[in-house]
């Protein structure tokens, strides 16, 4: 069935027509839309740039919850980064990210000011120049003070607010896609080779460019072959969580929409089974079902927007706690290899944070430590032992040897497993 579905779609955009501008299709963007918009009223923490970033880019608007979420952006998340930079924290994706939004608005880029000390400074300027310390950093010990997803952000907010990137770093983007630096740990980061894409086409249409601009095109075709080749037989592209990124990196370097059909249905297909019931995954979905990307910031006037999309009240739904139990056995190795190994029964459909905070409960000598992020809830600390991103460590997540790519409150228990929580290096 899969099968002939992609056929039609390849089919459709062959002859000009692209494949998802069918009526169930437009029902779906409109569903995951709203989605977005309610994810507004649910979120905790800080408000999320991407979610506004992707509400934005939408071709759907519901400006009044719109606005009243940039206010929330340039309060809350504003204060959270000034606390940031006074304190001397790398931030440069969420600077990045912050960024985007507010361009996504079109807001005055040149009104928005951090303090630190006793000096003002614009936001542009403090991204370039946290984009500075990562480039020295890179040139110290060859690789960025945070990590390449994040200067690859920093350079795409840049280049579409209209700031000429500083030539060094972007050749330092331009090597680490040469000389295939883009991973995490042991393996290809998919999400970072497709926002190095964006930023690299980004720096490229400016036309500015001129020192090794034949490295340039030969980076983004390595990138487009990279992406092309680490699509699945089902057409995800790297898997479920980076689709949505490698396919707006497509678009922006030129793919037609064709060679995006497998992908685009993937992405329609998962959306529907709710895979993507995360904010974060379905800001990074939603652009490109609507064949949009990051770029789209670059050229927004924010003039005649559609103000059509109404939130329905929805009936609160009670979910019952399943009468059916597993057994999850979890592992905790630490960084000097030493195991332990803990065992808990869980109810079906619990999520793995829920699972753990079971075991927690009945068993003293496991512990554990959270921190937020734009994703969710994510293990900083295990057994008292720290995975610090300042120290390039993380808690690596598997399921049956299989990594987990979802978030530890997104990833349900659904039946009996060995859950392997490692602490890595990267």
């Amino acid at each position: 069935m899969l099968s002939w579905v992609i056929t039609i779609c390849l089919l459709a955009s062959a002859s000009s027509r692209p494949c998802d501008n069918e009526g169930s299709n437009s029902e779906l963007l409109l569903s995951l839309n709203k989605d977005l918009l309610r994810s507004l009223e649910r979120q905790e923490g800080p408000p999320n740039p991407s979610v506004h970033l992707a509400l934005r880019i939408s071709s759907y608007h519901n400006l009044a919850k719109e606005s009243g979420h940039l206010i929330r952006l340039t309060s809350h998340l504003h204060s959270d980064i000034q606390n940031s930079l006074s304190s001397s924290q790398s931030v440069t994706g969420l600077l990045a990210l912050y960024t985007l939004a507010l361009k996504a608005s079109c807001f005055d880029l040149n009104t928005v000011t951090f303090t630190v000390g006793d000096t003002s400074h614009t936001l542009l300027t403090h991204l370039k120049k946290q984009m500075e310390k990562e480039k020295e950093q890179l040139a110290y010990s060859h690789r960025p003070l945070t990590n390449y997803y994040q200067y690859s952000l920093g350079v795409l907010a840049l280049c579409t607010s209209g700031i000429r990137v500083n030539n060094h770093v972007s050749n330092k983007l331009i090597k680490a896609v040469e000389h295939q630096h883009l991973t995490h740990g042991d393996t290809e980061s998919i999400d970072t080779y497709a926002m190095a894409g964006m930023a690299l086409q980004c720096v490229k249409d400016t036309g500015i460019h001129v020192q090794n601009a034949a490295e340039l095109d030969t980076a983004l075709s390595k990138i487009k072959q990279k992406l092309l080749a680490s699509r699945r037989t089902d057409g995800h592209i790297g898997n479920e969580f980076s689709t949505g990124l490698a396919v707006q990196a497509l678009l922006a370097m030129g793919s037609p929409v064709g060679e995006c059909a497998a992908s685009m249905v993937a992405m329609r297909t998962d959306a529907r089974r709710n895979i993507y019931h995360n904010p974060m995954a379905i800001s990074q979905i939603l652009p490109a079902l609507q064949q949009k990307s990051y770029l789209t910031v670059k050229s927004m006037q924010c003039l005649n927007e559609d103000d059509t999309l109404v939130l329905e009240p929805i009936d609160p739904v009670t979910v019952l706690p399943s009468e059916v139990h597993v057994t999850v056995m979890v592992e905790v190795v630490t960084s000097s290899g030493e195991a332990a190994i803990y065992h808990v029964n869980v109810p079906t459909g619990s999520s793995l944070l829920e699972a753990l905070e079971l075991l927690k409960g009945e068993n003293v000598r496991f512990t554990f430590e959270m921190e937020s992020s734009l994703w969710g809830p994510f293990l900083s600390v295990v057994n008292g032992e720290q995975a610090r991103q300042i120290d390039r460590r993380y808690w690596h997540l598997s399921s049956d040897g299989t990594a987990i790519n979802q978030g530890i409150n997104d990833f349900k228990i659904e039946a009996a497993q060995k859950i392997t929580i490692k602490n890595t290096s990267y």
